[in-house]
């Protein structure tokens, strides 16, 4: 499963994101951490204090490479509108779901302000990179600008979001795609 290249720590980061994503927290055992990471008992508590700790350090990890995905779709060239299509249309495992949205359904989470808080800071930058993208667009006279960015933004992201939980009841990809294709018509909408 894992290369020789990859040490105890990172092999034990990975596996608890994966399973963090398929499972949530509650579900996730140290032991299920350790065989999926091919590591003993002794090796994870050498690198962490205990499961709290490993999990927030695998949160993390998974809100930086979401927000690291989003930032290479806004920062690329073309239009504020082009920016959105393509981080909306971007490839992903739809009937996984969002890795950071999918934790803010484990009440364990929810409930523990530590590991709460790499979510809410997660979703807090997304909107704001998408209120600044489409600030921009406003600027360039792309959009109508009788409309605040910051709304727009959060119904995207709510879009994203809900588009995962309709295509996972459904066991289809078809709901997400309608969703996102409903918000770039909405958004082409604003365009002057």
């Amino acid at each position: 499963m894992y290369s020789g290249a990859m040490d105890t720590r990172e092999r034990l980061i990975e596996s608890t994101m994966e399973l963090l994503w398929e499972r949530g927290y509650v579900a996730t055992s140290p032991k299920a951490i350790q065989r999926r990471a091919q590591a003993g008992q002794g090796s994870m508590y050498h690198h962490f204090t205990g499961k709290h700790d490993l999990a927030l350090e695998a949160i993390r990890r998974s809100a930086e490479q979401v927000c690291a995905v989003a930032e290479s779709y806004f920062t690329a060239s073309g239009s504020a509108y082009e920016r959105i299509s393509a981080y909306l249309t971007r490839e992903r495992d739809v009937l996984r779901g969002c890795r950071i949205g999918r934790l803010t359904q484990d009440p364990d989470i929810m409930a523990d302000p530590e590991l709460r808080r790499p979510l809410d800071e997660t979703f807090g930058w997304m909107r704001k990179r998408l209120t600044e993208t489409i600030a921009c667009g406003q600027e360039q006279n792309e959009f109508d600008s009788d409309f605040d960015p910051g709304e727009i933004a959060a119904a995207i992201a709510a879009t994203v979001q809900g588009g995962y939980v309709l295509s996972k009841a459904a066991g289809s990809e078809g709901p997400f795609n309608d969703t996102i294709r409903g918000m770039l018509r909405l958004l082409g909408s604003l365009k002057t």
